[in-house]
């Protein structure tokens, strides 16, 4: 079986020497929040997660969920380590106080995510949709519906679930068919199904709030003429406690690949009772706010997939006794972390994974920024660097989750592929995260396409120009130019293909989708360049003489030989055009 330990050591590396934890100094919610507060609230979550979560994972992916007469049970114990997240306001941690929140910054909660995304990933998932409800109501609710949701959904004790796929609206949401009528009284009745609903329907929560995108009367059509609707399991009674079952119904459970444990319902409306949340007709930007925290929520996901292959494939490495050291054929077989190959890959569990927290607790950060910050420029400029780096982190990091899950695999060799060990869970659990809140090709598209024109193309600067800085502040240091100068080079090579990407899409349409994939891997690994200079950079300032920093040195120093310089491997397909991509005729595949 896998095991998990929460990775504290690192965690607070990347929060206290990193990403500058201490920009959040300035804002006055923020003023309490210590190194030893963040690393108490750490160690508290670990405690609860290794010891009621982590335990759930095999044991709930064996069972599964079972649907009756329309109501979902969860696996074992899902319920009572749900009670003890609830009852320890983990669920809280972030929003706001004026709803019962705690006020604290994301980062901890996206530090929290990761801890339980590693120890159980289909348990992670309420919490996440319900995250993501939270925030669309905050922004987009009236008064009336936030005071009266809000709460209940920060607490935990009720959870949220996001409604938009139907069967013939995956990604293409313009075809939904959905529909709200006015009832009269404010109030609307909503009618049709949804697919691949998470968390649509379980017993976790007293009540289970719907944010659905359906169509009124006189909507207009395509995309334009979606609104959002909050559609509650139960309807509140006078007090706000469940009242009435409202008129949905979980039709059936999708039998999955992985992630068992979390439900993933078809829901049917009929004549549900639903309140419209934001404008008539706004209801794709409205979801837009949900979607984009659950995309970066994904790439948590992602890393902390990655995390749990990492630990176990270094454990298992350490104690498997297999073959001999290099160039000696008699004596005593050696542990196989001994061998040249399954250091490769190792080191590149170890520095992809590290460098992902990094650049992801980087993003949290400024979303933290963005939306408290007290100065209008910086909250710009935090704002540009997350929405340049939402799908970067859901899909570059999502992409390493499962990459690494195979590869931790390959370092348990047959012992991988068994059921035994817990490896092949984390491969299938991890590849939904490459799929929902957008596929990931979705997510290049939406770098390529949207993000590098928007707000006169001055996004991608979040990206390159930290890396400039940091590259001008060490020209002179040797010790780091180890890396430095790899990272140059890496620079210039992204530089030259967001100029060849921009120029080349005005005579070839098809150029963005041909290049966006490479595209964004490139965007993703001089981003971790960027990180594992800043570590490396710490570490040589710590002294050489602590296992821990010595540890990122070598990280570092692999990095930058083996894994930086895929950015040239790859540029040659960016440049290549869409030709070489379109030019086979679909029937001759």
């Amino acid at each position: 079986m896998a095991s998990y330990k929460a990775p504290l050591r690192d965690m607070q590396f990347v929060l206290n020497e990193l990403v500058g934890m201490e920009r959040l100094s300035g804002i006055e919610r923020f003023e309490e929040v210590t190194p030893d507060i963040t690393g108490g609230v750490l160690e508290e979550a670990a405690r609860l997660i290794e010891g009621s979560v982590a335990p759930l994972n095999e044991p709930g992916d064996r069972q599964g969920c079972r649907l009756e007469d329309g109501d979902v049970t969860t696996p074992d114990g899902y319920r009572e380590a749900y009670k003890l997240f609830v009852e320890g306001g983990w669920g809280s941690l972030s929003h706001s106080p004026e709803y019962g929140g705690q006020g604290l910054p994301y980062v901890l909660s996206q530090a929290l995510l990761e801890m339980m995304s590693s120890a159980c990933m289909a348990f992670s998932l309420f919490p996440l949709l319900t995250n993501g409800a939270c925030d669309a109501l905050e922004v987009h609710g009236d008064e009336a519906l936030r005071d009266l949701y809000l709460p209940r959904l920060i607490s935990g004790q009720w959870s949220g679930a996001m409604c938009l796929t139907e069967p013939q609206a995956g990604s293409d949401l313009a075809l939904v068919r959905t529909r709200a009528t006015p009832h009269g009284d404010g109030s609307y009745r909503v009618n049709g199904t949804k697919i691949f609903i998470t968390a649509g329907e379980h017993d976790l929560a007293e009540n289970i709030v719907h944010f659905v995108l359906a169509r009124l009367p006189d909507a207009p059509p395509g995309i334009k003429g979606i609104s959002m609707f909050l559609v509650p399991k139960y309807l509140p009674d006078e007090q706000g406690e469940p009242g009435e079952r409202n008129a949905m119904t979980c039709a059936s459970l999708e039998e999955k690949m992985g992630i068992h444990g979390s439900p993933t319902c078809v829901m049917n409306y009929d004549d549900a009772v639903g309140y419209l949340v934001g404008g008539e007709n706004r209801g794709i930007q409205n979801m837009f706010t949900m979607m984009n925290a659950a995309r970066i929520s994904v790439g948590t996901q992602g890393l902390g997939a990655a995390e749990m292959a990492t630990q176990n494939a270094v454990a298992y490495a350490r104690e498997r006794r297999q073959g001999r050291p290099a160039g000696v054929r008699d004596g005593e077989t050696v542990s196989i972390i001994e061998h040249a190959d399954v250091r490769r890959m190792l080191l590149t569990m170890k520095a992809l994974t590290e460098g992902g927290r990094a650049m992801l607790y980087d993003t949290a950060v400024n979303v933290d920024l963005a939306r408290h910050h007290p100065e209008e420029s910086v909250r710009a400029r935090a704002l540009d660097h997350v929405e340049l780096f939402t799908p970067i982190c859901k899909a570059f990091l999502t992409d390493t989750g499962f990459d690494l899950a195979s590869m931790g695999i390959q370092v348990f060799g047959g012992h991988g592929f068994i059921q035994e060990h817990g490896m092949e869970q984390i491969a299938r659990d991890s590849k939904i995260t490459c799929l929902y809140e957008g596929t990931n090709g979705i997510q290049a598209m939406d770098l390529i396409g949207r993000k590098l024109g928007l707000r006169g193309g001055r996004l991608i600067e979040c990206l390159t120009g930290p890396v400039r800085e940091l590259l001008e502040a060490e020209r002179d240091n040797r010790d780091l130019a180890f890396i430095t100068r790899p990272l140059q080079a890496a620079l210039e090579e992204l530089e030259s293909l967001t100029e060849h990407v921009r120029a080349g899409a005005q005579s070839d349409p098809n150029l963005p989708g041909a290049a966006a994939a490479t595209y964004l891997q490139v965007c993703g690994l001089v981003a971790l360049g960027n990180m594992w200079a800043r570590a490396a950079r710490a570490a040589l300032a710590a002294g050489p003489d602590q296992a821990f920093y010595r540890g990122k040195l070598a990280a570092a120093r692999f990095f930058a030989t083996h894994l930086l310089p895929r950015v040239h491997g790859l540029a040659p397909a960016v440049r290549s055009g869409s030709s070489v991509v379109m030019e086979l005729d679909a029937d001759a595949f």
